[in-house]
């Protein structure tokens, strides 16, 4: 397969390089603005070409991945689906999606959001192993090609993430939560407790280990960021808003001298931090669930987005058409026996008869 990188920076390299080490006969070609990015791209293995634009990069594509920042991913997916061929399935890493409603109503575009990165930038801190165990969210629409998904989700597989179908705009108010909120904390903190130490007209003291930890994303690349806080702004808003009220009722029961109150909080602190960290270790028996499900378009992102919002994590998926093309069946690997039962419970809901193994 013919794999093309537009944006060879942190999570673009990542992509190359993980393409490059893990699927099998891939030739990985790249395209960048900056042709000093593209030599250091070339310098560190993460291609086996390096286009000179962005069309003869996607000349031949089977996929393709847009990595720049989210204000110029509009831009660069119309300009990618104008030029990728006609089986070629082509998807982002932005981490917001409403600025690609465009893009996503043509079938072979599948918006993507790798939840993977670190505080340093540039392809020179690329990592083959960036995607292990990272949740990858993919938001099909109705308009998706089932192949081309079935192939983006492979290829996210042998990268080592977890492909999880959103749709989109759960996806962007999610992330705002999960995502976008700590960094606009983690600035609050910041700039805060610089701002203490000078009301208090003492040199600000070494930094202890809480506040290190809570501001570890503070600042974060603004080149990037920036495009992030206004592409969303409406979710992180809302979820500034969520914890604006919530402060307010720390502030109330400080102020009355609460111990009740504030040690249930922590409490109910202790038990959200737990059970975040327990879901992200579930696993589990791998099940194999097939049905047969009528060739009519958007079937696979129906069924896709019907098991990610029931919470179930796809660890595979296959398609097999039938002969006279009028239905096809798709087997999906769910692990976990709970992760299980929940798949058939989905399928089973919307009219398909499931068959494990």
């Amino acid at each position: 397969m013919r794999i093309a990188v537009l944006g060879v920076g942190l999570i673009g390299g990542s992509i190359a390089l993980a393409a490059r080490q893990r699927v099998p006969d891939a030739t990985v070609v790249g395209w960048d603005p900056a042709p000093d990015a593209l030599a250091r791209a070339r310098e560190r293995g993460a291609l086996d070409e390096a286009a000179p634009s962005l069309a003869e990069a996607l000349a031949g594509a089977g996929a393709c991945f847009l990595c720049a920042p989210v204000g110029q991913l509009a831009d660069l997916a119309a300009a990618a689906l104008a030029a990728a061929p006609r089986d070629c399935v082509v998807s982002d890493v932005g981490s917001a999606k409403a600025p690609l409603a465009r893009a996503s109503r043509d079938e072979r575009f599948i918006g993507g959001h790798p939840l993977a990165g670190a505080e340093t930038a540039g392809v020179e801190h690329a990592r083959g192993d960036l995607f292990d165990g990272a949740v990858w969210y993919l938001t099909p629409t109705p308009h998706s090609s089932g192949i081309l998904y079935e192939r983006l989700h492979r290829l996210i597989v042998t990268f080592g993430a977890r492909p999880v179908a959103i749709d989109a705009d759960r996806h962007d108010r999610l992330v705002a939560a999960v995502s976008h909120l700590p960094h606009v904390l983690a600035n609050v903190l910041a700039v805060n407790a610089a701002c203490a130490a000078e009301r208090e007209r003492e040199p600000v003291p070494p930094l202890a280990p809480s506040l290190r930890d809570a501001t570890r994303v503070a600042g974060a690349n603004s080149d990037i960021w920036t495009d992030i806080y206004l592409a969303n702004r409406d979710a992180i808003a809302d979820e500034v808003e969520r914890v604006r009220a919530a402060l307010g009722e720390v502030v109330a029961a400080l102020r009355r001298g609460d111990p009740g109150w504030v040690r249930d909080w922590n409490e109910r602190a202790r038990a959200a931090r737990r059970t975040l960290v327990e879901r992200d270790l579930a696993d589990g028996p791998l099940h194999e669930l097939a049905f047969v499900v009528p060739n009519r378009p958007g079937v696979v992102a129906q069924v896709a987005l019907g098991l990610g919002r029931a919470g179930v994590n796809i660890a595979d998926l296959a398609l097999a058409p039938a002969a006279d093309m009028r239905s096809g069946a798709i087997t999906v690997w769910v692990a976990g026996d709970e992760q299980a039962d929940r798949a058939r419970e989905v399928i089973e809901g919307l009219g398909f008869a499931v068959a494990e193994r």
